[in-house]
């Protein structure tokens, strides 16, 4: 029987789409959930949660096992999977309000811009210790990462320390499904590559039978109810070219084009139509309103009808190619670049088409990115690296001056300021940023 461990269990959304997935394919019809979380009530929940997935599944011989216990979530573990998240939303809060102190408006601050690079600093060390105790207790398990911000956790791990992890984002597959049926076109038909990093990758193809979908893209955007569904992703496409894969809301404080001014957060950032369009603290109010209603959330789902249909996350499939039938499986993960992307940093974390097998992790030369396309994602890529650094160092220089190249802190603050915010942002964090110089 394999053996899975969910690091971070409590993570309702991903734990229980990813046990389900994982029973639809038979190699894991008989099989061991090992549910690790360090909140009790959240961990009894989730327990609840899988069991009913379990005989939902008609899988009478899986074994479900809650623990508080990480050495035991991981000893001979076959697959991990983590979902944590190293600090409550009082720190987050600060991470968002601290910056609006400075001018800088923040909409989700998990994964870059000052927000998400202080987000890194506090969970890095997380991550290692967990890596470092995949190579104590399961050394060939396949380890994979939903925790954010993905692209600096996943290159912290690889780059320090021996594990096989990949990190996974569903922004590829839940965009491509939007640009479908926005442009009418069976999404088992569309032709892709996606590629850049995390949260900023651009299809540089998109296709079906063999025509360019961009030029239909681009005149549907003629529309106004279209074209306000992502009202920043769109105007990004419009005047670069390429489709990028994360929300309006993300991208917007992912660049130096939105959120500077009021006026520009207006007419941008606040009237979208689909789910983010990017208004200040939008994840974080979510998290608070969640926090508070945690059991009804539970309660909610234990309620529902279930439903048997695989979901379309990557987990379950990379599993199956990894330790499972062994079909393989192409998916868009995070890993080190090495040439992948030729116009990218060698060392860069990066999103690019993966195979998974049997052998492992396959990464794809991907090719060059459009030259306009490289400028931004350098700059991520590079001040990312720049972050990480920074983490193993221990080093507040090379944070400051991480935050004096990121797009945004840029646009608004002066470097006096940004040295000031950041000091008010590590002594904010000084119980998880200690020895820092």
């Amino acid at each position: 029987m394999k053996k899975f461990a969910f690091i971070g269990a409590g993570s309702l959304q991903f734990t229980s789409s990813c046990v389900r997935d994982l029973l639809t394919f038979p190699a894991f019809r008989q099989c061991e959930f090992w549910l690790m979380d360090i909140n009790a009530d959240n961990l009894k929940n989730i327990e609840k949660v899988v069991k009913r997935i379990v005989e939902e599944m008609d899988c009478p011989d899986c074994k479900v096992v809650p623990t508080m216990s990480r050495k035991e979530a991981l000893m001979g573990a076959d697959g991990v999977l983590c979902t944590v998240f190293n600090g409550d939303v009082d720190i987050w809060r600060y991470e968002i309000e601290i910056p609006k102190k400075y001018g800088i408006n923040i909409n989700i601050g998990d994964t870059r811009s000052v927000s998400g690079i202080f987000r890194a600093l506090r969970n890095i060390p997380l991550m290692l210790d967990i890596c470092s105790d995949i190579e104590k207790y399961c050394p060939g398990a396949v380890f994979l990462n939903y925790t954010n911000p993905m692209s600096m956790l996943c290159g912290a791990m690889q780059k320090h320390s021996g594990v096989q992890v990949t990190g996974l984002c569903h922004s590829v597959q839940h965009t491509i499904q939007m640009l479908s049926e926005w442009l009418n076109v069976p999404i088992d038909e569309v032709n892709y590559k996606c590629m850049g990093v995390n949260h900023q990758a651009f299809y540089t193809e998109l296709s079906h039978k063999g025509e360019d979908l961009y030029p239909k893209l681009r005149k549907l955007l003629e529309n106004e109810e279209y074209y306000n569904k992502e009202i920043v992703r769109n105007e990004m496409f419009l005047k670069l070219g390429y489709y990028v894969t994360e929300s309006s809301g993300h991208n917007s404080e992912y660049n130096q084009w939105f959120r500077k001014r009021p006026d520009l957060i207006e007419k941008y950032c606040t009237h979208g139509t689909n789910w983010n369009p990017g208004v200040y603290a939008y994840s974080l109010n979510r998290r608070i309103e969640r926090k508070a209603n945690t059991q009804k959330q539970y309660d909610e789902w234990m309620a529902k009808e279930f439903d048997k249909k695989k979901s379309n996350e990557y987990a379950a499939n990379i599993f199956n190619a990894r330790i499972g039938d062994g079909k393989p499986f192409v998916f868009n993960g995070n890993v080190i670049n090495h040439g992948s992307i030729p116009n990218l940093p060698d060392d860069a974390c990066v999103e690019v088409p993966v195979v998974a097998d049997r052998m492992g992790f396959k990464t794809t030369i991907a090719g060059p990115l459009p030259a306009h396309l490289a400028i931004l994602v350098n700059t991520t890529a590079r001040l990312e690296s720049l972050a990480v650094e920074a983490a193993i160092k221990k080093s507040k220089e090379m944070v400051y001056q991480a935050v004096y190249m990121d797009p945004l802190s840029s646009a608004v603050c002066s470097m006096d300021e940004i040295k000031s915010m950041c000091d008010e942002l590590f002594e904010i964090n000084k119980d998880y940023l200690v020895d820092y110089k």
